[in-house]
């Protein structure tokens, strides 16, 4: 078996991103990927300490591989559809109103920061948080990236 490093070039949300990888040459003219770096994990890691970008209606949505990669970096979130729109939705608990209250003016701080809002619901001892990308009636990179800063916030 002979082992020879290869560098691969992608691009993940029209950005430019290289990688290493081993490949295994087990018949000539014929590589087997031996071990690589998950391309679009690399890419997205470290959600929260991004911003989002400015997104117009004309923005695609993440396509279905994106948004299973992007769902292992918020693992608390779940896909739901409302009114017909994929969405990010997340329960969080606290001990009391005002904990949880205290809790949505800060995701409502980051929301003006980012330019970019949510559906919160304060109940007694709970907020759920919704992010999806009205403009284009679905998911984008900014909801995955506000639900990775509204993790940093809890």
């Amino acid at each position: 078996m002979l082992i020879s490093r290869v560098l691969f070039i992608y691009t993940v949300f029209g950005k430019r991103v290289d990688f290493n990888c081993r490949v295994d040459k087990r018949r000539a003219g014929t590589h087997d990927v031996v071990e690589a770096t998950n391309i679009v994990e690399d890419a997205m890691s470290n959600l929260g300490q991004q911003s989002c970008s400015a997104c117009s209606a004309d923005a695609p949505q993440v396509t279905d591989a994106e948004k299973q990669t992007l769902l292992k970096d918020v693992p608390e979130w779940q896909l739901i559809v409302q009114d017909g729109e994929e969405q990010l939705q997340r329960v969080f608990t606290f001990k009391n109103f005002v904990q949880a209250q205290a809790f949505t003016n800060k995701v409502a701080d980051l929301a003006e920061e980012e330019g970019h809002h949510p559906a919160i619901l304060l109940e007694w001892g709970k907020a759920t948080v919704r992010w999806w990308t009205h403009k284009i009636g679905g998911l984008h990179k900014n909801d995955f990236i506000m639900a990775a800063r509204t993790d940093e916030l809890y």
